[in-house]
């Protein structure tokens, strides 16, 4: 006990002694003493000259001790042990977000889509893969349709912006159906052009 509690010549005061007696309190208030054995170790404390004395009062006893004789405290340093049954976590290593200046990537106008990867403000539908012309926003299946079933007005060529034949077909009820129906028919296979010069998109 001398090498855990201090040396056996060091001294002790009358407040080492007051929570000694303190302690042994709290024992016989918890039944761990009978009144036989309180009375004895009190008169013990009273009369304890060093840290040893009081330190056998306590040997057989578990917490509270006085303050004197808890053991040196943890320093605030350590890291305590994970609890039982969870595994150690190993460290993350940590990625500071991004600074300065980052890169910018072009968006493409309300209702247009990029045919391709990068975005062409030249040809927001695309172009031609054998001429390079850009495509129409104009469809080729809307215009064909329109003039299968409406082609007596020339309803297609008035779409697609082909007011001269439209004009004729409307005058000549799409010749008589006849030019109408091969025409939109031709549309829907082969496509046209607007009044642009660009190719109905697919």
């Amino acid at each position: 006990m001398s090498e855990a509690f201090g040396p056996e010549q060091q001294r002790i005061g009358n407040q080492q002694r007051e929570e000694a007696i303190t302690a042994l309190n709290d024992h016989f208030a918890m039944a761990r003493l009978d009144i036989g054995e309180y009375q004895e170790r009190v008169n013990r404390a009273s009369g304890a000259q060093s840290y040893v004395e009081l330190a056998e009062l306590f040997r057989d006893l578990p917490q509270p001790h006085p303050p004197f004789l808890a053991p040196p405290s943890v320093p605030f340093t350590a890291v305590p042990p994970p609890p039982p049954g969870y595994p150690p976590q190993p460290n993350q290593p940590y990625y500071p977000p991004p600074t300065g200046p980052q890169p910018q990537y072009a968006v493409p106008p309300p209702g247009m889509v990029p045919h391709s990867v990068g975005y062409d403000p030249g040809a927001p539908w695309g172009r031609d893969p054998y001429t390079g012309v850009p495509y129409s926003e104009k469809s080729k299946i809307a215009a064909g349709l329109l003039q299968l079933f409406l082609g007596n007005f020339g309803i297609g060529r008035f779409y697609m912006g082909d007011t001269g034949i439209a004009v004729a077909q409307l005058l000549t009820c799409g010749g008589c159906g006849i030019w109408s129906l091969i025409d939109g028919v031709l549309i829907l296979i082969n496509g046209g052009t607007d009044a642009e010069g660009r190719p109905l998109k697919g």
